[in-house]
């Protein structure tokens, strides 16, 4: 199984987690290869506004290689790809469509039998999770939906204690995560460990890790 960091967010322009980014590369190993799934995205060309950002971004953090997934990829190819890398980053955007994308390609089963390291940034973090929690400005809506279970937790990104009722509100069916900007809980053999502010939701309660 792989080990997670699950990014509650970043400002990859400011490298707002750059502590995050860095452990994750070491435990990785000197002169990582990385590939990058942007996938969250309503839709695909290669100019992904963030592709330059992120490699200036790997390389600086000691990448060997980067390498991106083409959604035009054969199975064969993403297999090899993800065969080929030791560490993998799941861009932010839309967690419903990433999810889908990821079920649909049996990437889900790929990142399952991985062993290298995973970052997971907003929805990739969400994917990753059993289950995630999407809020919206409006109180009145709030989505669970599910991920592909990496790991096996509730999660929230982009928490800001201004949803607190609704988290402390759904907490009373199950455990719920959530981590603020860039923060992160690390998610390894049923484990968790944080860096920065990362919150646990639970009996309608709110504790700080």
């Amino acid at each position: 199984m792989p080990k997670l960091y699950l990014l509650g967010g970043e400002n990859v322009f400011r490298r707002s987690a750059k502590e995050v980014n860095e452990r994750a590369f070491q435990d990785a190993g000197e002169f990582s290869n990385v590939l990058v799934l942007s996938w969250a995205r309503a839709s695909f060309d290669n100019s992904y506004k963030k592709r330059k950002l992120l490699v200036d971004y790997f390389i600086s953090l000691g990448a060997r290689t980067i390498n991106f997934v083409d959604y035009s990829d054969s199975n064969e190819a993403i297999a090899q790809k993800i065969a080929d890398s030791n560490l993998i980053y799941l861009t932010g955007g839309h967690a419903t469509i990433l999810v889908e994308r990821l079920k649909s390609m049996s990437v889900d089963q790929f990142l399952c039998n991985y062993d290298g390291i995973i970052i997971g940034r907003s929805a990739g973090a969400l994917a990753l999770c059993r289950k995630c929690i999407i809020t919206c400005r409006s109180n009145s809506k709030t989505k669970i939906i599910p991920g592909i279970g990496l790991a096996d937790l509730t999660l929230k990104v982009h928490y800001k204690p201004e949803k607190d009722s609704i988290l402390k509100q759904l907490s009373k069916q199950e455990k719920i995560y959530a981590i603020p900007m860039g923060s992160a809980l690390i998610y390894e053999n049923n484990a968790c460990a944080s860096i920065g502010e990362v919150y646990l939701f639970e009996n309608g309660g709110k504790l700080k890790l």
